[in-house]
């Protein structure tokens, strides 16, 4: 089923730097003067060369990069610079007078070209920022810059879910579709370049009913990139190997539980997981040596590549894929009993991440998910902050359901979390607990006895920023990331001392930034009240998105004094988050 709005126009996509704002003080600094430099390594398409272009902009550097073509050819990589000369030593003379050097794909250099990089370091006279990728083989003398400590190392983590969203935002994808395609592509922003840019190519992406956004519903695109991400399967020849992924990229909404390990395969198989009785254990085994799947501790097994699944129903013909999903009968079994371990959950006042792989498949490719799972979705997601997915589900409800009671009710619930109310009242009075019972679902009554929304709201009545901050810690373990950043905003206000004072708003900040789109009467203005008019001014407008050149030329100042103030903000606020600004000053999205 599919009523969205089919939109025909075409999107474009900057693909702008967004996020690694640490990462990127951190090549900065590591590659300014009287420092030595540092090594960035990660998997391929992680962004690190986008990184440290970043960082070196408008700086005065030499650049160099590996290739496969010429990784036999002595010194090749620095032909450009070494005007002829032949020696190793000759090499480290001439490039004396370089104070700054980039060495991209430095695991493809040759022998020659990664001897004179690790001298060069050595020396300590050229400041390196040398990157080089994960799970290749790189020359002894890069690699030995990292494991003989003569350069620091940055291992560059995938990009977080809201700076993929952030990056995401171009496209206007709604939550759903961004969190998707995350999920897939695990950190490759190659691979997510291409994924967009073939859903926006091929038309696949469709218009949301009064939101402005575009959701894709349907099959993964078979591109280019996929198909490579897919050959590690494709290449499986042992005996039942490909049978097994297969028919696990059928059951992913119900991993198989090993509960019968024989010689001859699994007995007491769950029987609406996938038969692979006849398979062999030896299957199963080699698969997991070689990465392919994973078994959790509770005897689930599962593909370990989120792409691989996705990817091998989309190459499956109809007739086996229908013999491989089992029928509905054994989906809306699963997808029932999901929904009941979410609802336990809840009633436990714990949302923390839970296993959701029943509806996550059949909202992606747009499969029969009935309202009232989809209501429990949009709470779940809610009350864990991320009010952006829970009207998401909210709204898949609807479609599916026009009117459905609890999914209007979650979007009524959202949009209070999404936009600051006119009046804010004191936030330590029994009106704050009455809006917690609201917010939880609990009747407009006394706070569960115990429960850590009870301990929070006794903090709260005392005026005791300690004991805020601990529900806040508290909060947070049980996934209430939205409730823990109000306990820490609150506890800013409590502190007498401001160094606690400073504490508590930085983790206010980094909670805020987890739940993008939430606005709160607790977080409204926790930034803006501690700065100056100039300042309040400046930071508004960075929050609203734009950059120091934009916002220079609105207030006719220079773009140093805006980076000025804003740094002065940063410095006061004990953060230099500028992606968290928008959640604490009561921008809408």
């Amino acid at each position: 089923m599919r009523n969205y709005e089919q939109d025909a126009k075409t999107l474009e996509l900057p693909w702008p730097f967004t996020g690694r704002e640490d990462e990127l003080e951190l090549v900065r600094g590591a590659s300014a003067t009287g420092r030595p430099g540092i090594v960035v390594t990660g998997p391929a398409g992680r962004g690190k060369t986008r990184l440290i272009t970043e960082a070196v902009r408008g700086a005065e550097h030499a650049r160099v990069t590996g290739t496969p073509e010429a990784r036999h050819l002595p010194l090749a990589a620095f032909a450009h610079l070494l005007d002829g000369t032949g020696s190793l030593h000759g090499a480290v003379r001439a490039l004396s007078g370089v104070r700054l050097l980039v060495v991209d794909d430095a695991h493809l250099l040759d022998e020659a070209s990664a001897a004179l990089v690790h001298q060069l370091a050595v020396h300590g006279r050229t400041r390196l920022v040398v990157v080089a990728t994960d799970g290749v083989p790189a020359p002894g003398a890069v690699s030995r810059l990292w494991t003989g400590e003569v350069l620091p190392r940055l291992a560059l983590a995938p990009l977080p879910a809201e700076d993929t969203a952030e990056l995401l935002a171009w496209a206007a994808l709604e939550p759903l579709t961004v969190r998707r395609l995350h999920h897939l592509c695990r950190g490759d922003l190659r691979l997510l370049r291409d994924l967009v840019t073939e859903l926006v190519a091929g038309g696949r992406l469709v218009a949301v009913p009064g939101t402005g956004e575009r959701a894709w519903r349907g099959p993964l695109p078979v591109t280019p990139a996929v198909r490579e991400r897919l050959a590690p399967v494709r290449a499986r020849t042992g005996p039942g190997e490909r049978e097994i992924l297969e028919r696990l990229a059928f059951a992913e909404p119900a991993p198989l539980p090993l509960s019968g390990f024989d010689p001859t395969g699994l007995d007491g198989a769950d029987p609406t997981g996938p038969d692979l009785s006849g398979s062999g254990p030896d299957a199963l085994e080699r698969l997991e040596t070689d990465g392919l799947i994973v078994v959790g501790d509770d005897g689930a097994v599962a593909l370990a590549d989120p792409l691989h699944g996705p990817a091998l129903r989309a190459t499956t013909g109809r007739l086996r894929a229908r013999r491989l999903t089992g029928g509905p009968d054994r989906l809306g079994a699963a997808l029932d009993d999901e929904q009941r371990a979410l609802l336990r959950r809840m009633a436990e006042l714990d949302v923390r991440p839970a296993p959701t792989t029943v509806g996550d498949w059949l909202v992606a490719e747009d499969g029969p998910v009935p309202a009232g799972y989809a209501a429990v979705r949009a709470r779940f997601a809610r009350l864990r902050g991320e009010v952006r997915d829970a009207a998401a589900w909210a709204r898949e409800g609807l479609r599916r359901e026009p009117g459905h009671a609890g999914c209007d009710a979650e979007l009524a619930l959202v949009r209070a979390e999404s936009d600051e109310p006119e009046h804010v009242g004191p936030d330590g009075d029994d009106d704050y607990a009455r809006r917690i019972a609201v917010r939880l679902g609990l009747p407009a009554g006394p706070l569960p006895p115990g429960s850590v929304f009870a301990r929070h709201a006794e903090a709260l009545a005392r005026r005791d920023g300690a004991a805020l901050d601990r529900a806040a810690v508290a909060l947070e373990e049980r996934g209430f990331l939205l409730f823990a950043a109000e306990a820490h905003a609150q506890a800013v206000r409590a502190h007498r001392d401001p160094r606690d004072a400073r504490r508590s708003r930085t983790r206010a900040l980094a909670l805020a930034r987890r739940c993008p789109g939430a606005r709160t009467p607790v977080l409204a203005g926790l930034v803006l009240g501690e700065l100056t008019a100039r300042q309040r001014q400046i930071v508004a407008l960075a929050a609203s998105g734009l950059s120091n050149r934009e916002i220079a030329e609105r207030l006719t100042l220079s773009v140093r004094t805006v980076g000025n103030h804003l740094y002065s903000a940063y410095t006061r606020l004990g953060t230099g988050d500028r992606g968290a600004l928008p959640c604490l000053v009561g921008e809408t999205a």
